[in-house]
């Protein structure tokens, strides 16, 4: 087994075909971002209209990120069966046809197989789908090009989230619905019809030479990871699903920071640091090694969630911080792809990451309705807060206690 951020791209690789495909991956990520960042948007005029308590509404969420990750291996397998051209434009146009559909949605179920069901299944397939496309098409960049698309999906909100909270305004949710879904339907289209497949080379055949899904199955290196990728996800799923309810319970509702409203500007900032982190970190772990990265980023977002639960009600604060605790987050898409093809090779790797990213789908669970139902326990958001920051302390420390000796162990032998 090699490192194969040593891998120096070969002819068939350079030029401007592998950066035309990251940028093709990019705008296909950007198309399918808004519904998950700008879900919290839409919490309050949905209970509304629908009668549904918050614990109800999360599970839309839930099974939005549950359906976009449990199925990643099956979608990962048809992505490298019929290439990412068709299956990738498939599921873009999934992606924004389930807010159109949403948007006559009458009662939960419907917007549980509209909004949940249609869309986790669209945005799994083009999420996983352009990540296991770009660590192929980068193997000497690998963290790099793994951030730089999974940046789109984690900044694509910055230019709908404050369009999207007017049009709601204006318009309605429903109107807002209809519109945007079928924008993201045509744009994440067009985009996918770009795409080829990543080339075979004769280092990247090497590296992924024998090491199959079921073989990266039987790791423990893998389910550590995949624990370690739960526990991230469930703490950055909570912030992003249950922003709107906390903020409104720290009276940063109705505030207004630089002449903006809190809320909507906070959104914004997090999608452009929730975006930024991740072609950053995942240049950082091409230069000081992925585990160490995962140290810093994730002991980040711990230190930034405590002190952000700490200064609550400081509407300033509460602005800022919440972009550093994304800054802290958003990395987990570029470092455990990249940590993952580095270590099993990228033969499988689009299957292999879709094994990975269902974690994405049990965090989401558990930052979605387990949380919303840990809050109406408690009565308080802080047991919840508690729970987000001791999740990304320990990945941090398991990082380097566990996963740097366990890598570098079977790297050697292999």
């Amino acid at each position: 087994m090699t490192d194969t951020a040593a891998i120096l791209p070969t002819a068939t690789m350079s030029g401007a075909t592998r950066w035309t495909q990251l940028a093709l991956g990019l705008v296909c990520m950007m198309s399918i971002s808004s519904p998950q960042y700008v879900w919290t948007l839409f919490t309050k005029p949905l209970g509304a209209e629908l009668g549904a308590s918050p614990a109800a509404l999360q599970v839309t969420f839930s099974l939005l990120i549950v359906l976009q990750t449990f199925f990643s291996p099956f979608q990962g397998w048809l992505v490298d069966r019929f290439g990412p051209k068709l299956l990738i434009g498939v599921g873009g146009a999934l992606s924004g046809l389930s807010w159109v559909l949403a948007s006559f949605a009458t009662s939960l179920t419907g917007l549980y197989l509209t909004y949940g069901l249609i869309g986790g299944l669209g945005t799994g397939i083009v999420y996983v789908g352009v990540v296991g496309q770009m660590v192929g098409w980068f193997p000497d960049r690998r963290g790099f090009a793994a951030g730089i698309v999974a940046a789109g999906y984690g900044m694509g909100a910055i230019l709908t989230t404050f369009p999207i909270t007017a049009s709601m305004a204006m318009l309605g949710y429903r109107q807002t619905l209809l519109q945007y879904g079928a924008a993201f339907a045509v744009i994440g289209l067009f985009a996918a019809l770009g795409l080829k497949p990543a080339p075979t080379t004769a280092a990247t055949k090497a590296e992924g030479a024998g090491v199959s899904t079921g073989t990266m199955l039987r790791s423990p290196i893998f389910w550590l990871m995949f624990v370690m990728m739960t526990l991230m996800s469930t703490s950055g799923l909570m912030v992003t699903s249950q922003m709107a309810a906390f903020a409104g319970e720290f009276g940063i509702t109705k505030a207004v920071v630089w002449g903006l409203a809190a809320l909507p500007l906070a959104l914004t900032i997090d999608r452009f640091t929730n975006g930024l982190t991740r072609p950053f970190f995942g240049w950082v772990s091409d230069q000081i090694g992925r585990e160490n990265t995962m140290f810093l980023a994730f002991a980040l977002e711990g230190i930034a969630m405590a002190l952000w639960l700490a200064t609550r009600t400081d509407p300033m604060l509460f602005v800022l911080l919440s972009g550093v605790v994304f800054f802290g987050w958003g990395e987990i898409f570029s470092l455990f792809p990249s940590t993952l093809t580095d270590t099993f090779g990228t033969k499988n790797a689009t299957r292999n990451y879709g094994c990975l990213y269902m974690a994405q789908g049990i965090g989401a669970i558990f930052g979605g309705p387990m949380a919303s139902l840990l809050h109406e326990a408690t009565g308080t958001w802080t047991t919840v807060f508690g729970v987000a920051i001791t999740a990304d302390l320990l990945t941090a420390a398991l990082a380097i206690a566990a996963l740097k000796p366990l890598r570098a162990r079977y790297l050697r032998v292999g």
